[in-house]
């Protein structure tokens, strides 16, 4: 048989005839709604391959009478048989804000939303410009507005010319700042200064940890129920502070703060990969801890696919001494000239991709991020893997099995990493 192909076609006189009778029976639909549909036909078109789908039933109003529900109902399933509701399911994303459900229940429900806002907080800087280029590439952002206390009216006027669907607006200075963050489903917050040759994330402290303080509170006044993503250095430190602020403003949700990790997962997977001949696309290695020095703890046990023959213990010290300091190559490699902003934007892509495609509704997002967590004792914050949702962290998974190596590696980290999180937390609660 010839193939199918997706053809818009003008629906048959006799069926749209008979919607349109079927409807006007019914003395409480004031206006015959919209017949919109979308169909995919072979070359002969038969008639019973049309998938027909009522939309835009805004300006009908339906009466609550059981008998008007069952008309209406009728006529969607003689227009949709059995199995044409599952295949307008398949359509990309972008048209599934232009359907609705059949069901005569759901058709006065609220229009599917079309995306969501995104903030990205230090757009203007090394790290920020690149992932606000990666975020207006993502299908699933509506709207991104993009704040820095300079230079990003041009970034944002720049990506407005990309032709994909989310909207760029640009916002300059703490006065410009509610409005960015109003309404947001997401923040990232990038923003501080880059870490130069010779400097230890702890070097970065006194100044990143005031930024992101200022930051999370506007966050707190003006969107407490966004998804929070802090990349600003060190991670470790920040995420207790950006947690402290949200407390003393009365909003803080564990499941909705995360620090970003995901270029530690990254730099294993690359690593790894190279070291053992795999395959860095298919690789994952789950790296857990935190995000600075020791504290990155690659579990290389847990590599999948396992390389064949496994590691040795000189492979085992020497890949996971290059993954805890991947960052410190980078800046000595740039001499001066900047740190990881590139590798960086591109993993806070993907980890605020993987929030987002979880907020929309998808299954199994599993990804190793810092957040609030029990898995260690007398440790508020760790890195491990979770399973994220529609309103953020839905289960933190733990460390499973350790090897004996692991195991000292993660008794030698929780010192620095408990100092680290005491550290922003004192930063918030001194006068």
């Amino acid at each position: 048989p010839p193939a199918a192909v997706d053809t818009p076609i003008r629906a048959p006189h006799c069926h749209a005839t008979r919607a349109q009778h079927l409807l006007e029976r019914n003395e409480h639909v004031t206006h015959p709604p919209i017949l919109v549909y979308s169909c995919k036909v072979r070359e002969r078109r038969r008639p019973n391959n049309i998938r027909f789908c009522f939309s835009d039933l805004r300006n009908t109003q339906m009466s609550s009478s059981n008998a008007a529900d069952r008309r209406v109902a009728m006529v969607a399933r003689h227009f949709a048989p059995d199995g044409a509701a599952a295949a307008e399911a398949s359509h990309e994303h972008e048209h599934a804000h232009d359907q609705v459900s059949l069901s005569p229940t759901a058709a006065a429900a609220a229009p599917v939303k079309k995306g969501y806002t995104v903030a990205v907080l230090g757009a203007g800087g090394g790290i920020g410009q690149p992932l606000s280029l990666l975020m207006k590439q993502c299908p699933l952002v509506h709207t991104l507005n993009l704040y820095d206390i300079a230079n990003v009216a041009g970034v944002a006027a720049d990506l407005s010319h990309i032709n994909t669907h989310a909207a760029v607006f640009g916002y300059t200075g703490p006065t410009q700042l509610g409005a960015a963050l109003s309404g947001c489903d997401l923040v990232v917050i990038p923003a501080g200064i880059p870490r130069k040759p010779g400097m230890t994330r702890d070097d970065l402290f006194n100044i990143n940890a005031g930024i992101v303080r200022d930051l999370v509170t506007a966050v707190a006044q003006y969107c407490p129920r966004a998804i929070l993503n802090v990349i600003s250095n060190p991670v470790n430190s920040t995420v207790p502070i950006a947690a402290e602020v949200l407390k003393a403003h009365g909003c803080f949700d564990p499941k909705r703060l995360m620090g970003v990790t995901h270029l530690d997962v990254m730099r294993a997977r690359t690593f790894v990969a190279e070291a053992m001949g795999l395959d860095p696309a298919v690789v994952d290695i789950p790296v857990v801890g935190g995000h600075a020095g020791v504290t990155i703890l690659p579990l290389l046990s847990k590599t999948t696919p396992f390389p064949s023959g496994g590691f040795t213990a000189a492979e085992i010290a020497a890949l996971t001494d290059r993954i805890q300091n991947g960052g410190t190559e980078v800046v000595n490699a740039k001499a001066g000239a900047g740190s990881a902003t590139l590798s960086m934007a591109v993993a806070a892509a993907q980890f605020a991709h993987a929030c987002l495609r979880a907020m929309d509704g998808e299954r199994g997002v599993v990804e190793c991020a810092y957040v609030a967590s029990t898995v260690m004792p007398n440790v508020p914050f760790f890195a491990t893997k979770v399973r994220l949702g529609r309103n953020g962290v839905e289960q933190v998974l733990g460390v499973g099995r350790l090897t004996p190596a692991e195991k000292a590696g993660l008794e030698a980290m929780l010192p620095d990493l408990s100092g680290s999180i005491q550290k922003g937390v004192e930063f918030v609660s001194k006068p």
